[in-house]
């Protein structure tokens, strides 16, 4: 099952305010297209915000991606949680345990 890890540094001041819009809104819209978000924390030291998402069907990766960003609900996103992001850095991770 693909598995990433995405860690978002988030603009200055606004971490808690991301971690509630992207509980809101980003969360059950994930879920509803199919993917499975493990974890997700925040990283106050470093003003961070990462979590854990993956998907396990018979469509690729990538075409999941592109379905989410591409429906309704993703566009009309208000506010969007994305415009928080100063850097955004995505790894597929392989679980050793």
């Amino acid at each position: 099952m693909p598995t990433q890890l995405r860690l978002y540094t988030i603009n200055r001041d606004s971490l808690r305010q991301f971690a509630r819009e992207w509980k809101e809104k980003v969360l059950p819209l994930r879920i509803e297209h199919g993917f499975e978000i493990q974890r997700a924390w925040i990283i106050e030291q470093s003003n961070q915000f990462a979590w854990v998402i993956s998907y396990q069907g018979s469509e690729s990766w990538e075409a999941k991606e592109r379905a989410y960003y591409a429906s309704a609900e993703r566009g009309d996103m208000e506010p969007n949680p994305a415009r928080l992001i100063a850097r955004s850095e995505e790894y597929f991770v392989e679980d050793i345990l």
